[in-house]
């Protein structure tokens, strides 16, 4: 397997370009997420983010991948809020993935990349993005967006794209330090919670009435 070299500041390659790279590399017939970490490098903390959200951002039902690569990204933000290096449980690590499926999903999920480079800018409102306070914050948006991802909601549409999309806004504009692109990410993780109010006021409410016509 060839080897892919972890991302750098100086690393010529586009985004979408390492992104790609990683899915040319993934094995042909099932897949781990400790294999898809040593492609992307221990280095590449949020462009795994990103690599791992692109999933989301087209219907597809692999099971548990919104379980593992939710873990797989609260860790992430734990570890970036604590300066460690990141550990994944072994049950997680080593999960067998349909290697077809996810590589399937991932070439549609990633067309989002190069459109996102395209209107996102270096350095835009910068001060988003620096500073030990924003870091707590913005890593914090990680990991509110990881257990937004893990909510029990697969079944209902847009439930894993709308936190998706607000991963991969926050990894693309942490990696870009582009600070309107992190603010779209915490914005999207509102969206999300409020989403995830209405499902489950309306489910109540159902319930309710439900209950309400067998009395």
């Amino acid at each position: 397997m060839p080897e892919l070299n972890n991302i750098h500041s100086t690393d010529e390659r586009t985004l979408g370009e390492q992104i790609r790279l990683v899915i040319e590399q993934l094995p042909a017939n099932t897949v781990s997420l400790g294999e898809i970490l040593e492609l992307v490098g221990r280095e590449g903390m949020l462009l795994l983010v990103a690599f791992l959200t692109l999933v989301f951002m087209v219907p597809v039902s692999i099971p548990g991948v919104s379980t593992i690569f939710g873990a797989a990204i609260l860790l992430i933000g734990i570890s970036r809020i604590f300066g460690r290096t990141l550990w994944l449980p072994k049950r997680f690590k080593e999960r067998a993935l349909p290697a077809d499926k996810l590589r399937n999903a991932l070439e549609k999920g990633l067309v989002w990349i190069p459109r996102l480079e395209k209107v996102s800018r270096p350095h835009r409102m910068a001060w988003l993005t620096q500073g030990r306070m924003m870091n707590i914050i913005n890593d914090g948006a990680l990991i509110l967006g990881a257990v937004l991802l893990m909510a029990p909601f697969g079944f209902i549409p847009f439930s894993n794209t709308v936190p998706g999309i607000a991963l991969l806004f926050l990894a693309v504009g942490l990696i870009q330090r582009d600070g309107a692109a992190v603010l779209l990410g915490h914005l999207a993780n509102v969206a999300s919670i409020v989403y995830f109010g209405v499902l489950i006021g309306g489910g109540g409410m159902m319930i309710q009435n439900m209950l309400q016509n067998q009395a």
